[in-house]
This record gives structure tokens, C-alpha cells and sequence, in this order.
């Protein structure tokens, strides 16, 4: 049988069997015959795409970010000095307008590509700014905070999709978290500008207002950004794809392209036959009815809550105000320190992730968590703060408050090493019929957690003292690393066709390390 009929017969093969995603799909799909192509050299037009794609993740970690400081500067210039409620809504109306933004990301991405959503974004992030640096009410900060939550959801949703889909197979996990650096980045040039700018008259103003720069940059450079080679055969531009990937992939043959596209296309085509024309609120619920669908949803949305209910974005929206309470006299450079250490393990996390793999990496990173969550439990029992969050006239900076600090650090190491970048990438988990709702869910599994944690911490620590609220978040982070343990498998080097099939065998931990093994003995027999 030559080549061209065993491709042939291999994909009529795995037509079938992917044409329902409530059948198991025979061992024989995850032959790499159709992705021979994984295997060859990438060149350096994979990874500008990818950086130029992660400037959509620095909006979201400055816009983010900037907010700890604003909160410090404002004063009266919106009226009145704000209290902890109204804090607490120009900062969680953020969450709640990127909740909105990745719904509508998610409902439309497949229909109108990655890249219509990523333009989407950048004109939100300028309108949003723009509003918010002529704001002169609490009203008018509200609606530009929320149209810059749209255009958060809409670049939270999309970029990691886009990204996962450019990417080769055995740097994927890298390429998503080089997007969760330039977040982290975001988040770190945010509060250097807000230290920056602490002594300039109504310097608030133009740090929400430099939040457009890079939404223009990104706008001018996605132009030279092609679309996802998965989104191109779904409209019907195999030719268009296959250009794609000769880029992504230069040292390929046409041949490998080919049997690329081809097993693309079959993907596709088991979309199609599987949507049968239904609709978008169809495809959704599939989510929840096919159980391998919902296994893999509860694996990915349930660490994006972890992620998110830890108590991590308590750090990045009240640092500032969190350190002015314990007493330091320069709270935003002491927030730009946590800033700092933030990037620093995300660039760890960018090396260990494909090395070491998702499952290692969480389990040897959310103890740490915990325990220095609870070790900051401890410390703030021994810092005199009233139950209005002031620091009682007597205080001091002390041992507490660097206690509280230290933790501070190993916590946001540990964290953004592991589960902190780590859940952006569990995008991958869903079968591609579902992921672009897949990952819809997964952005508002984030961004409703983080609406949770925004609006109440401040209001938590009055009623629970700073103790309570921390030992709160340590006894998720240490839950969290049980449920890890029981329900998220390794799925390092697998190309998002092969992922598919482990939810069909439960939450596919036991699966995917045999799968795993019989993927490395093929490739290695076949290099023979």
C-alpha cells in the first residue's frame, strides 16, 4: 500500500471514530502518522506571532494591576475620599465586565476567528482608558473600569485559544505561558508607573490613560498575525492553512503539511457532523451532558477557580493598601516587589512547564502555597489592626509586618510557578468541537471567582480580621492541591487531537501516564 492510501485509510479510520465524542476512540488515533510534522523544527515566525498575540496579556496585567495604585491617589478628585465599598466596585466591576467580555469572545470566536475578537479587545482597552483618565465621578470611573473588563474577558478568552492553536505540540505549554509573562509583566510595569507617578498631580489620570498604548500596538502589529490554521480550514481555507503552518513548521515537506491539514480537517469535520447545524447554546450545554466533556470542564474551570479563589488577586488589587496597613511607609514599591516576583516565576514556570509537565508542576508548587498562606495567617495575629482596617496609632512596622512580607513573596512564587500560569493553559484539556466554549467557561470560571474575591476582601478582613481571611485562602489552596492530585492528568507533548481522548476514561490521571508512555515508545520506535 503506498503512502497516500495508507493516509487514506488512517484518516477514514479516524473519522469514524471521531465523529461522536460519546464513543472511545480506538488506540490507534493517537499513531502520529498524520503529525509526523510535530516532530520537525519550528522557526522564529511561531514565536513572534505568539509574543505579538501575549501583548493582549499585558493589557490584561496592566489594567489589572494599575488599580492598587489608583486606589492609593484619588483622593477627592472623583468627588469624595471612597470608602472600602466603593473600592471595592470600581475594582470588581472589572471582573464582572471581563465576565461579560469572554461570553461574548466565546459565543462569537468561532464564527468570526481569534483574530476579529483580539481587535474587538484593543478598541475596549482604548475607549476604556480614555474614559477613565477624564473621569470626575465615581459613575464615570465605573464605566470605564467595566469597558475595560470587556475588553479583559474578550483577551483572557481569546489569546490563550489562539496561542494554543499556532502552536507546535512541544511548545505549547512555554508558548501560553510566555502570554502569562507578559501578564505578569503587565502587572509588574503597572506598579512601577504607579511608584513612578505617586507624587504627580493627579498622576491616577495617566496611569489608566497609558493603558491604550500597547491596545494600539497590538492593533497595528496583528495585521501581520495570521489566523489559527484550525480557524482557517473551518472557513474553508485549507490552501490559506497550509501556508500557515509551512510557516510555523519550515523545515516540513508538503507532505507533512498535507497529512497535517488532513487531520485538522477530520477534527473539523467531526465538529460539523457533531454541531449538525445546532445552535451556539447547543454546543454549550454539550459541555455538561457528554460526560467526558464535563470531566474535562470540571478539571480545567475547577484549578481556574483555585487559581482564583487562592487569594492571589487580592495581592494584585490591594497591595498597595494591604502594606499601607501593616505599616510600611511606601506601599506601592513594597506591592511592586510581590509585582516583581510575580514575573521572575512566571519566567521559571516558561522553563519547567514542557520540561517537568502540568500534573508535576501543580503538585510541587500548592503546598507552598498553603503554608505560607497560613504562615501570614499566623503573623497578622500579632499586627494591632482595628477592625477598620487602620493600623492602631501605637504600631509599628515589626517582625509581623516583614513576616507578613516574606510569606507574601514565597506565596506569589510559589503560585506563579505553578497553578498561576498553569490554568490558563488548561484550554487545552476540551475536545475542539467544544473549546471554544470550553474555554469561554474556563474565562468565566475566572473571572467569577475573581469578582467573588475583588468585591469582598476588603469587607472579609473587617469581619474576619486579616487572619481569618488568610487561613480562608490557605485552606482552599491545600483542598485544592487534593483535588489536583485525584482529578488533573498529564498532558505534556500530546497534540490537542490526542488530548481528547482521556476524559473517556474517567478524569484519565492512570490513562494518560500509560498513554503517555505508549505515545514515547511509538515516536521512538519510529525514529529507529
Amino acid at each position: 500500500m503506498d503512502t497516500l492510501s495508507k493516509t487514506n485509510s488512517k484518516a477514514e479510520a479516524t473519522h469514524v471514530e471521531c465523529a461522536s465524542p460519546r464513543q472511545s476512540q480506538s488506540e490507534d488515533i493517537f499513531d502520529d502518522s498524520l503529525d509526523s510534522i510535530e516532530r520537525t523544527a519550528t522557526g522564529k515566525f511561531v514565536w513572534l506571532v505568539t509574543l505579538t498575540a501575549s501583548v493582549g496579556g499585558l493589557l490584561f496585567g496592566y489594567d489589572t494591576g494599575i488599580i492598587s495604585a489608583v486606589l492609593l491617589y484619588l483622593n477627592t478628585d472623583l468627588g469624595s475620599v471612597l470608602n472600602s465599598n466603593e473600592k471595592e466596585l470600581i475594582t470588581s466591576i472589572t471582573s464582572g465586565g471581563a465576565f461579560i467580555g469572554a461570553i461574548i469572545a466565546g459565543m462569537t470566536a468561532d464564527r468570526f476567528g481569534r483574530k476579529g475578537a483580539i481587535y474587538a479587545g484593543c478598541f475596549l482597552f482604548v475607549a476604556g482608558a480614555i474614559v477613565q483618565a477624564t473621569a470626575f465621578s465615581l459613575a464615570q470611573m465605573t464605566v470605564g473600569r467595566l469597558i475595560v473588563g470587556f475588553g479583559v474577558g474578550s483577551a483572557a478568552m481569546i489569546v490563550p485559544l489562539y496561542i494554543a492553536e499556532v502552536a507546535p505540540a512541544k511548545y505549547r505549554g512555554r508558548m501560553i505561558g510566555l502570554d502569562n509573562m507578559c501578564i505578569t509583566g503587565g502587572q509588574l510595569i503597572s506598579y512601577g508607573i504607579g511608584a513612578g507617578l505617586a507624587k504627580t498631580n493627579h498622576g491616577w489620570r495617566i496611569m489608566v490613560g497609558l493603558g491604550a498604548v500597547p491596545a494600539i500596538i497590538l492593533a497595528i502589529l496583528l495585521p501581520f498575525c495570521p489566523e489559527s490554521p484550525r480557524q482557517l480550514i473551518n472557513h474553508g481555507h485549507p490552501e490559506a492553512a497550509a501556508r500557515v503552518l509551512q510557516r510555523i513548521f519550515p523545515h516540513a515537506t508538503s507532505e507533512q503539511v498535507h497529512q497535517k491539514i488532513q487531520h485538522i480537517t477530520l477534527s473539523n469535520q467531526a465538529f460539523q457532523e457533531f454541531k449538525g447545524g445546532k445552535s451556539q447554546w447547543w454546543l454549550i450545554k454539550q459541555l455538561y451532558v457528554v460526560p467526558s466533556n464535563l470531566r474535562a470542564l470540571i478539571a480545567a474551570c475547577g484549578l481556574m477557580a483555585i487559581s482564583q479563589l487562592s487569594g492571589f488577586n487580592s495581592l494584585m488589587y490591594y497591595s498597595s493598601t494591604l502594606f499601607a496597613l501593616i505599616g510600611f511607609s511606601n506601599p506601592v514599591a513594597v506591592g511592586a516587589i510581590i509585582a516583581a516576583t510575580n514575573f521572575f516565576f512566571t519566567f521559571v514556570y516558561f522553563l519547567v512547564v514542557d520540561r517537568f509537565g502540568r500534573r508535576r508542576v501543580l503538585l510541587s508548587t500548592m503546598w507552598g502555597m498553603a503554608l505560607f498562606l497560613a504562615l501570614a495567617a499566623v503573623a497578622f495575629h500579632w499586627i494591632p489592626v482595628n477592625h477598620d482596617l487602620s493600623l492602631k496609632s501605637t504600631a509599628s512596622v515589626g517582625w509581623p509586618a516583614y513576616l507578613v512580607l516574606v510569606c507574601m513573596i514565597c506565596y506569589v512564587g510559589f503560585y506563579s510557578s505553578g497553578i498561576g500560569n498553569m490554568a490558563w493553559v488548561s484550554s487545552e484539556l476540551f475536545p475542539y468541537e467544544v473549546r471554544a466554549a470550553g474555554t469561554m467557561m474556563l474565562t468565566c470560571s475566572c473571572w467569577g471567582s475573581n469578582i467573588i474575591v475583588a468585591s469582598t476582601f476588603l469587607t472579609q478582613m473587617e469581619n474576619t480580621t486579616p487572619s481569618g481571611a488568610f487561613g480562608f485562602y490557605a485552606a482552599i489552596c491545600f483542598f485544592g492541591w487534593i483535588a489536583v492530585y485525584f482529578c488533573y492528568p498529564e498532558v505534556k507533548n500530546m497534540t490537542l487531537e490526542d488530548i481528547r481522548e482521556i476524559f473517556n476514561h474517567g478524569f484519565g490521571v492512570k490513562y494518560a501516564r500509560e498513554l503517555q508512555k505508549s505515545i514515547r515508545d511509538k515516536r521512538r520506535g519510529g525514529s529507529v
